[in-house]
């Protein structure tokens, strides 16, 4: 090993990363290997790097004792003291045993050992790069498929989008450009995996950060999202500020930046309601587009009994109940959907207005105070 290998190993902690110490001590280590196993030898040994000419040397290290059992291992008191009478028993006497064609070999160990670590550093890199963009979105490039998933390109590393998290109305063809949210950054042996997905409802949520500066910039916030991904979606946004159309920034002009994460998302419907945290207005907001006459709350058990148009009940309740499991998943309340005649039937809209004049008691009560 010459010097321009240590100049080598100098300029990779520069470029990589990697200590040079760490390196030589990691090839010092893999030496003694390659020394045992191509030269047959049992006995223990150290090898030694110097760290200006590169100069490689093993010593056998043998214990001091009195009677030798172990020859490669041991070294009778009498014959250290020969060599320096300082030496005393238990000690270890260290004797150079450095092959004459040992070059060859340290040579092939040292690649092998710098080729490991440099691929170690980069996987490391790599990961530390990507563990940051948990939860994150990013645009990659599809590569390939089989029965279990599609290999995506992020640039440094190929990411996987298993078919649970694939949207049922997409296909997906070599050289697509896709933007995916990262849901988890593992460690193996192989080097970092990546998992991604594209029906998540943190993709809808990291669109709309893209295509809304008033989301990316905090004035509007997005505070849930309900998704049955590639057939329709709701989210629910707010802004402290009162002169601030929460709404109308995510529509956007002509509803511009909506649309551009509907195109993204193959077609998917995406409605976005006003949060409130009065639960009846919330309620109502979550079930558009259908109209609500009344929502009676029912705060034990966190439910609400709403009342719509006859004309509006299967609008409310959407194909196959998807409106009403939306807005219930959307606001985290049970929603019951009544139409107009059967609320009549089951003297719910009495009731609701019982609770409205007793609401308009209380606060002229409140007022009269």
């Amino acid at each position: 090993m010459n010097t321009d290998f240590l100049d080598a190993l100098t300029a990779l902690e520069t470029d990589k990363g990697i200590e040079k110490e760490v390196i030589i001590e990691a090839i010092e280590a893999a030496l003694i290997s390659a020394y045992k196993r191509n030269f047959n030898q049992a006995q223990n040994v150290r090898v030694d790097i110097d760290r200006d000419s590169g100069t490689i040397r093993v010593f056998a290290r043998k214990e001091v004792v009195e009677e030798v059992f172990d020859p490669r291992l041991e070294i009778s008191l009498e014959e250290a003291q020969q060599m320096d009478p300082n030496y005393e028993l238990d000690d270890v006497v260290e004797l150079e045993v450095t092959p004459k064609n040992f070059g060859r070999i340290a040579a092939q160990t040292a690649k092998q050992v710098v080729t490991q670590r440099v691929r170690e550093a980069e996987r490391s890199i790599i990961y530390s790069e990507f563990i940051d963009r948990e939860e994150d979105i990013m645009t990659g490039i599809v590569q390939r498929q089989d029965h279990r998933f599609i290999y995506v390109d992020l640039g440094k590393v190929e990411a996987l989008l298993p078919q649970s998290e694939q949207m049922p109305n997409e296909t997906y063809k070599h050289n697509d450009r896709i933007k995916a949210y990262i849901t988890k950054v593992e460690k193996t042996t192989k080097g970092p995996q990546i998992l991604i997905s594209r029906s998540h409802p943190g993709l809808l949520k990291r669109l709309f950060e893209l295509e809304v500066p008033e989301i990316y910039d905090g004035t509007v916030e997005i505070l849930s999202v309900a998704r049955e991904a590639g057939d329709r979606s709701k989210i629910s946004v707010y802004a402290e500020d009162p002169d601030v159309d929460p709404v109308g920034a995510c529509v956007g002009q002509r509803g511009q930046r909506v649309q551009a994460i509907v195109e993204e998302l193959k077609g998917e419907k995406i409605d976005i309601v006003e949060w409130s945290e009065d639960p009846v207005e919330y309620v109502s907001n979550a079930l558009s587009p259908a109209d609500v006459i009344d929502v009676i709350v029912n705060e034990e058990d966190k439910s609400t009994q709403v009342i719509v148009p006859d004309d509006q009940l299967s609008l409310a309740i959407g194909k196959r109940g998807q409106n009403a499991r939306l807005a219930a998943k959307l606001t985290g309340w049970k929603i019951d959907i009544k139409s107009e005649t059967e609320a009549k039937e089951l003297g719910l809209l009495d009731e609701a207005e019982m609770e409205k004049s007793e609401e308009s008691v209380n606060e002229e009560a409140s007022l009269d105070e």
